[in-house]
């Protein structure tokens, strides 16, 4: 048996400082308010901010403890994917160096709770010995 532990620790790292530094530097309020209101989502904005980033607490919890980790990383996947489409694909690909706030951060961390989610690939069978 494969162990996730290493990357499930990454993530949730990830997850609680991107979190908690919004939290505290009014981020996510100007999220809410300055963003999500302007393309739609008003009066809702800052609510869907603020639980946009409660549940990567939530996430990052569950990933550490080794529980509900499928769902963790679905609910994670399904707001990487709409930053994705939303926000940082009209940036392109780089987030730093040949662009700025592209799109690449997300679609790696997409693909690490992919492998976490599945740590044998998509095989029906754990059978398979480690080469």
């Amino acid at each position: 048996m494969k162990s996730t532990f290493i990357l499930r620790f990454a993530v949730a790292v990830i997850l609680v400082v991107h979190s908690v530094a919004g939290m505290f530097n009014g981020g996510v309020n100007d999220f809410g308010r300055l963003y999500l209101d302007a393309v739609g989502f008003a009066p809702f904005g800052l609510i869907l901010a603020w639980m946009i980033k409660i549940s990567h607490l939530v996430a990052a919890i569950l990933l550490l403890a080794n529980r509900y980790v499928k769902l963790a990383s679905i609910v994670t996947i399904f707001v990487l994917m709409m930053g994705i489409i939303m926000i940082h694909f009209q940036e392109g690909w780089f987030v730093v160096g040949g662009g700025r706030n592209g799109m690449e951060f997300n679609f790696l961390l997409i693909f690490v709770l992919l492998a976490i989610m599945f740590p044998n690939g998509f095989q029906k069978s754990s059978s398979t010995s480690d080469l």
